[in-house]
């Protein structure tokens, strides 16, 4: 098993750039793959970025791909995602989410953390 704790949200000015960071406990953490997940205001959520659990590897939901960017430390057992250039549509809950499968991570994880809160104001 692998505990997930989210911390780094917050209310943020459009332009900004912001870096959620996902520490985990447990189990030899680089066994996993990690996914963030974001969940706008009345909306699914959503996958927007992987990483797998050598740190090698890593996959982006198209909308984000030059913005976003995923990196993980195995030694600290903490994954980020550095969100640049922040927009207001970008304003959701982002989760992060750990499983051993590199590709149900993206989807179906087994592990999630609490979420944190991330607003983008215009």
């Amino acid at each position: 098993q692998v505990q997930l704790v989210e911390s780094g949200g917050g209310l943020v000015q459009a332009g900004d750039s912001l870096r959620l960071s996902c520490a985990a406990s447990g189990d030899t953490f680089s066994r996993y793959a990690v996914a963030w997940f974001q969940q706008r205001p009345g909306k699914e959520r959503e996958f927007v970025a992987f990483i797998n659990g050598g740190g090698y590897t890593t996959d982006y939901k198209n909308t984000v791909k030059g913005r976003f960017t995923i990196s993980r430390d195995n030694v600290k057992n903490t994954v980020s995602l550095q969100i640049d250039n922040l927009k207001p549509e970008d304003t959701a809950i982002y989760y992060c989410a750990a499983d051993t499968g590199v590709y149900v991570v993206r989807t179906f994880p087994e592990y999630w953390g609490q979420g944190t809160q991330v607003t983008v104001s215009s």
